[in-house]
Order: structure tokens, then C-alpha cells, then sequence
């Protein structure tokens, strides 16, 4: 494969945004779990690698979670949710298989609202597998782990190198800006009691840093 050339962003931006995006990946292998969770985002591969995993067998049961997105509502006029389960009957999902959350905004509810859907179902999974956007894999699992803590959680996202997801959202700085505001989120939400604390290495923290003090600040909290 020939390897995407950033055109807006210098070669060590660049080689400082890969070393967050690896950060950004579990590398959990992938197991038999009793249900799949896919978070709401304006990623289409979500539904789509959610309906792969269940053809193959790795889980009986999914829910989509994910409201309107407030920021981008045109995206996904009817919420996310009701998308990506309508992405996923298009590839083959039978309806039996869903389960619609349509009110969470944010990741905590997302898990919280989809575990609460699933009481109502009558399951009670020991083994969750939650599947996300591939820069957010280590957000969603810290947020699983903090809000839902007896159960296991194996966290996925569709298999894509760096270079292919930069070409899927064809905006370079974008998805620096994206990866270096989830790894400030990865950094503080423990402190606002959101997720669990994991340790970032210090080339990680460094790369975090140089691409901040060089301007990658469009996904930042604001508060």
C-alpha cells in the first residue's frame, strides 16, 4: 500500500500523531462476548464492522446507542442510533438482533442507557464488546470500565491503518485536532470521576504536547 503523505502537516506532526493513534488502539483480541454495544459518532464504519463481527459469530445481540448529534444534526437527522441500525439491517442484521438506544449524548450514557436497555431485554452480560470509532477505542473502554465495572469489556473498532482513516475523513489536521482532543479526554476524566486512569507513556505524552504547543487544539474541552 502506498503511504498517505501529509500535505498539511509536517513529517514530525505527523510521526507524533501515530504514536497517539497507536496510544488510541486496545489491541484487544477479539472474543466471544454476549452482547455488542456501538457507540453513536458520525462514523459509518461502526454499524458496518458491528454487522461483520455479528455475521461471524463473536456475539448474539447488539445495541445502538446514540442520540442526535447536536453538533452536526444534519448528519444523522433521526439520531445516531436509529442510523447505524438501519446501516446494520441493510448488511443482513435481522431486527431480532438490535437493540435501539436513541438518547445518549455523551459516552458515559451511551454505556449507562445501553445497559439499561439491555436489563429490559432480560440480559445480563458478563462480557461486553464495544465497538467505537478507531481513535476512541481507549476512551470508550476507560468510560466502560469506570460506569459498568463488572463487566468485561473487550473494545474494537473496524480494523483501518492511520493513513486509511486519514483518506476516509480526507481532512489531516482534523484528525490530529480529533486525536489529540480524545487523549485529553483519556488525561481528565478520571479527575471528573468519568473513566478509569491508564498511564500514557512518555513518547505519547510528548508527542501530546508538541502537537499542542503547534496548534492542534480545534477538539479540546472547553470547559
Amino acid at each position: 500500500m502506498t503511504e498517505l503523505k501529509p500535505t498539511t502537516v509536517t513529517q514530525d506532526q505527523w510521526h507524533a500523531a501515530r504514536l497517539i493513534w497507536d496510544y488510541h488502539q486496545m489491541h484487544h483480541h477479539i472474543r466471544h462476548c454476549d452482547v455488542a454495544i456501538g457507540l453513536g459518532s458520525h462514523d459509518m464504519g461502526v454499524p458496518e464492522y458491528t454487522a461483520e463481527l455479528f455475521h461471524a459469530g463473536w456475539f448474539p445481540t447488539m445495541v445502538f446507542t446514540g442520540a442526535v448529534n447536536p453538533t452536526h444534526p444534519e448528519r444523522f437527522p433521526r439520531g445516531e442510533a436509529v442510523h447505524f441500525r438501519e446501516h446494520a439491517l441493510s448488511h443482513g442484521v435481522p431486527e431480532s438482533a438490535i437493540l435501539l438506544e436513541p438518547e445518549a449524548t455523551n459516552t458515559g450514557l451511551n454505556i449507562t442507557l445501553s445497559r439499561a436497555v439491555l436489563h429490559q431485554a432480560g440480559i445480563q452480560p458478563r462480557r461486553v464488546m464495544v465497538i467505537a470509532m478507531p481513535y476512541m477505542q481507549r476512551r470508550a473502554y476507560a468510560t466502560c470500565r469506570k460506569v459498568w465495572p463488572d463487566v468485561e469489556v473487550v473494545c474494537t473498532s473496524q480494523p483501518l491503518e492511520f493513513d486509511d482513516y486519514v483518506k476516509t475523513i480526507g481532512d489531516e489536521r482534523l484528525v490530529i485536532d480529533m486525536l489529540v482532543g480524545d487523549l485529553q479526554r483519556v488525561v481528565e476524566y478520571p479527575r471528573l470521576g468519568y473513566a478509569i486512569e491508564q498511564t500514557v507513556p512518555k513518547d505519547v505524552h510528548d508527542a501530546y504536547h508538541q502537537l499542542l504547543h503547534e496548534g492542534f487544539t480545534r477538539r479540546l474541552l472547553t470547559t
